[in-house]
């Protein structure tokens, strides 16, 4: 990833700290749940390794096609998984754009894994930005609390918080956005 070393920094943590909190969420009861928070936990650590800043730690040049497998599989399971359902489509995308971007850093010469721009299609980039945009507001939006009926149910176990689910979700996004903007 491209931009400075404290933000790189900062994104590392976000992705990294959603990552284990969605290995949390797989201790839930509820098989859907935990089924999704295993492939958001795979996103977040994937985002995580990804954010490193390069003059911390370069992969080798094999490592991104390896990236682009990890993440063509994880889009191919969205995929299947989409057909019960269009909730699936986010992970889909989501896949999708890390494919992007590991191709993006196969293809790219090594001067620029360590300047800022001129990775990727700027069509394509644009687009994954206003989907992800997009995201993150309506994830947001739904983070604000709806009044809970008095005598409702108890509080939940860590893996079954949709709350907390959310912001998981919704700290990804937001991550997805600052990585595509420095592509």
């Amino acid at each position: 990833m491209h931009g400075p070393v404290s933000t790189a920094w900062l994104l590392v943590a976000l992705c990294a700290v959603t990552g284990a909190y969605c290995l949390l969420r797989m201790r839930s009861g509820v098989e859907e749940q935990r089924r999704a928070a295993g492939g958001e936990a795979l996103m977040g650590f994937g985002m995580a390794a990804m954010a490193v800043p390069a003059a911390v730690f370069t992969p080798p040049r094999w490592a991104w096609p390896v990236y682009a497998a990890v993440f063509g599989v994880a889009a191919l399971r969205a995929l299947w998984t989409a057909r019960d359902g269009s909730r699936h489509l986010h992970h889909l995308v989501g896949s999708a754009a890390m494919v992007y971007m590991a191709v993006a850093m196969t293809v790219a010469p090594p001067a620029a894994h360590h300047h800022h721009g001129g990775t990727g299609v700027p069509l394509l980039t644009g687009a994954l930005l206003l989907y992800f945009t997009g995201y993150v507001l309506l994830s947001g939006a739904r983070l604000v609390p709806a009044a809970v009926p008095a005598g409702g149910p108890g509080p939940a176990g860590w893996g079954d918080r949709p709350e907390l689910a959310r912001a998981c979700r919704l700290s990804m996004g937001i991550g997805m956005v600052a990585m595509l903007l420095t592509m």
